[in-house]
Formats: structure tokens, C-alpha cells, sequence
């Protein structure tokens, strides 16, 4: 291998980074809305908030790894555009921890990125509710100094220091927790207090707020109680008027298995609109048959990386060795943008020189079909081969958790009447494991109940 084919595969590599959520105006970007029903952020989201009178607080969902994130990316440039100051922020980062994750942290990282975003507006409302705090949370290794005597600037620090602390140190998260919750509606006016006066010190180009919280869709679902409620439902329900509390436009990511649930209408009616949701990019209609347009996409959201490397890289002949190897990766990934781009890495490291061989290409496939092995508990198999089959799924907590983990796969798109559809299907990957095999031949065998759900 040449130092510059060395070089080129390391570029190429980096392309494909799957965790890196595409900026908005980037090249890389592909529109695949049309294979989406018709999916249209700006539209959805956007629209919603450029025409209200009033604050909108919307949900947007989707499968992890889906292009959420990109597409809120969008939306934020597209609200800045027409005169909104917007604050995004990917919780997960640095805000929250998604195996343990109440509403309290969510508000005090919407504070944090609002102070840390705003910062030529008198902080004061928020720095009285601070010092008003402070000799409670100062007990827990915040800072021992007098709270009077720090700079502004280091007050305003404070809840970053709170917020990482809810996220990285499980001994103190609790505890600042219950610090904070007796006095979070005094949080929040004190917040709104700030916003009021934001909003009149905008730069001029500036004539709104909005808010929007990613990555919150990653927070891990789990029950509560023997009666059914979930850590979501407490946060996204039962605290729902607090989060629609704040005197802006927000956007919450939500956990696509809430949006299945039976919580569903609760969700709706309490928000005002259902939340949207980011399906899969259909690369196969539901009688199974390949859907050119879908793979179309997938083949240009390779090509746009490979040519920003290697624009004289002929995608067929030269990157790939033929075209039956680009396709399967397409289509082995279901449409699922974040398992293109993983495949993609690994059959570049499996590669000492282009073009990818099948080889490469089936190894990745191999490699990424052992994580959905292991991820599929023993009682599921029968379930995802009745969803293979039926394209349909139940209200259930095992048919949520498949769809969070990724298991089932979302699928949308317009009829003939221009009526929505959604139709689900299991991923490619799984469909290759034995033991889905097997299920799958127990029911049309008549071993087990074929009734669609």
C-alpha cells in the first residue's frame, strides 16, 4: 500500500464519520424527503413556528441514527433566516445522562445554553435564584467560595457546573436533583424573567427566540411502577405544562418508542400537534421489492461523501467494484443512515486498496449483523418474524423497545390518495441471523399463531 493510498483511505475513512450530524449548506447534504413521505422539517416544525401567534412547543422524533440531528441543523438555519435567534444544544453531550434522566436536568440545561448563548443580557433574575440556593448547593462540591463574592461571569459558570454535574457524577445527581426540584417553577420564572429581557437586547436582526434541545430521543426508556408509567411519561407528560413553560419556541426530541405508545394521544393533545416524525429512507416497498427511488438516495449520500475525498472516484467501477456490492451495503443498511455510514467505515478498513470488494463489503455487513444478534433478546425472535411478515406492530412494550433499539425499522409514505402510510418492517441485518430464520419458519410452518398483529 502507497503512502498516498494510505492517505486517501484515511481520508475516505473520516467521510463516513456516522456520530458527525452534517451542518447546515453542507455539500454532503442529501434532500430525501420524497422517500421519507414526504418529510419536510422546515415545512413541519418550521412553518408551525413562523406562523403562531403564540409559543409552540414541538416534538420531533425518529430512530437513533435516522439524521435528526441534520435535519434540526436545518431548521435552526432556516429559523435564522427568518429573524429568530435560536439556541440549539445536543443534551446528551455534556447536559444529561440518558440511562438516568429526570425533567430537572432538561431545565437546567435549557438554562445553562441560554445563559451561555445570551450573554449581553443582565443575568440577574437567575443570579438572585442562585445566591437564593446557594448554601444548599454549594454542599455539593459546586464551589466553596460565597456566591456574592464570584464575578459575574463565574455566577453565570455555576449552572454549568450544575448541569455537568447532573451528567457525569451519579453520587452528586440525585442530590442536586432534589436541591432543585421543590424550586423549579421559581427556576423557571426567574429564566422567563431573563428571556423577557432577552428578547428586547437581541442583535436586530433578531426578533424571536427559540430553543432547540436535541438527543433528548436518546434517553432510555424504562417502567416506573407496577401500573405501567415510564421515566418518559413523567418527563414528556406529567411535566408537561413545565416544559412548555419557558417564553419561547422550543423543539424537544423525543424517544421514538413514546410516540408508539399508548401515550400517543396524550403526547398530541398536550403539545398541540402530534410530534413529527423522521421514518427510515424506504430502499424497499413493503411486498419486499426494491424501491429505486429510496436507493437512489442511499447511493448519493455515499457518492457526496467519496467525491468531497476523490472527485474523479468513479462510484461503480472505481470505489466500488461493481455495482451488486454498492447495493447490498444500501440496502443491508434499511434505509438507516448511521448503518450506512458504519458499514461503510468497515468495509474501508477492511480494504488495503480500492475498489471495495465484496468481500470487504460482506464483512461489514457481517460485523454490524453480530450487534443486532446481541441486541435481540431470545423471547423477540417471534415477534420480529411476525413484523417481516405482517409489516405491522403492536402497542406493546416489547414492540417499543424494538423500535428503540432499532430492531423494527419505521417505514412512511404517500398513497395514491395522498394519504400518509406507515408500514414497519424488521432490519435487513436481523433478517440474516439464524435464529430469526427459524422463527420465521416456525410461523409458516403453522408452529406458531400467524395472526398479524
Amino acid at each position: 500500500m502507497t503512502q498516498n493510498t494510505e492517505q486517501l483511505l484515511t481520508d475516505l475513512t473520516d467521510a463516513f464519520n456516522p456520530f458527525y450530524p452534517l451542518p447546515a449548506g453542507d455539500p454532503q447534504y442529501v434532500d430525501c424527503g420524497e422517500v421519507r413521505g414526504d418529510d419536510n422539517i422546515t415545512l413541519e416544525l418550521g412553518r408551525n413556528i413562523q406562523r403562531s401567534k403564540q409559543m409552540t412547543y414541538q416534538l420531533y422524533a425518529g430512530h437513533r441514527g435516522a439524521g435528526k440531528s441534520t435535519e434540526l441543523l436545518r431548521l435552526e438555519q432556516y429559523l435564522k433566516e427568518q429573524g429568530y435567534f435560536v439556541v440549539y444544544f445536543a443534551a446528551d453531550e455534556q447536559d444529561i445522562n440518558p440511562e438516568d434522566t429526570e425533567y430537572t436536568d432538561i431545565l437546567l440545561a435549557c438554562t445553562r445554553h441560554l445563559l451561555a448563548a445570551i450573554k449581553d443580557v443582565e443575568p440577574k433574575p437567575l443570579g438572585d435564584w442562585m445566591a437564593s440556593r446557594w448554601n444548599d448547593l454549594k454542599e455539593l462540591a459546586l464551589s466553596e467560595v460565597s456566591f456574592e463574592k464570584l464575578t459575574l461571569e463565574l455566577q453565570i459558570s455555576q449552572f454549568a457546573k450544575l448541569t455537568a454535574n447532573v451528567r457525569n457524577e451519579p453520587t452528586l445527581r440525585q442530590k442536586i436533583r432534589e436541591k432543585v426540584n421543590p424550586y423549579t417553577l421559581t427556576l423557571i420564572d426567574a429564566l422567563n424573567e431573563f428571556i423577557v429581557n432577552a428578547k428586547n437586547k437581541l442583535p436586530t436582526k433578531y426578533s424571536k427566540l427559540a430553543v432547540i434541545a436535541d438527543n433528548l430521543d436518546r434517553i432510555v426508556p424504562f417502567s416506573k411502577d407496577s401500573g405501567g408509567r415510564s421515566n418518559l411519561d413523567e418527563i414528556f407528560l406529567d411535566r408537561s405544562e413545565q416544559l412548555k413553560a419557558l417564553k419561547c419556541h422550543i423543539v424537544y426530541t423525543v424517544p421514538i418508542s413514546m410516540v408508539h405508545s399508548n401515550r400517543a394521544a396524550d403526547l398530541s393533545n398536550n403539545y398541540s400537534n402530534p410530534p413529527q416524525v423522521l421514518p427510515m429512507i424506504m430502499v424497499r416497498n413493503p411486498s419486499g421489492e426494491v424501491n429505486p427511488p429510496g436507493l437512489a438516495k442511499m447511493k448519493e449520500l455515499i457518492e457526496k461523501r467519496v467525491k468531497q475525498v476523490a472527485p474523479h472516484l468513479s462510484l461503480e467501477t472505481e470505489f466500488f467494484d461493481t455495482t451488486e456490492t454498492l447495493e447490498r451495503l444500501c440496502l443491508m443498511s434499511g434505509g438507516h443512515v448511521r448503518n450506512l455510514m458504519l458499514m461503510m467505515q468497515e468495509a474501508i478498513k477492511k480494504t488495503d486498496d480500492l475498489p471495495i470488494t465484496a468481500k470487504a463489503a460482506q464483512r461489514a455487513i457481517t460485523n454490524l449483523r453480530g450487534v443486532y444478534r446481541k441486541t435481540a433478546g431470545q423471547d423477540e425472535w417471534s415477534i420480529l418474524a411476525k413484523v417481516s411478515l405482517s409489516n405491522r406492530i403492536l402497542n406493546d412494550e416489547q414492540h417499543r423497545n424494538l423500535l428503540f433499539n432499532r430492531c423494527i425499522l419505521e417505514y412512511r409514505y404517500l398513497d395514491d390518495e395522498d394519504e400518509m402510510q406507515s408500514w414497519y418492517d424488521v432490519h435487513p441485518l436481523i433478517k440474516g441471523i439464524q435464529e430469526f430464520k427459524e422463527a420465521v419458519a416456525l410461523l409458516q410452518d403453522g408452529s406458531i399463531k400467524t395472526d398479524p398483529p
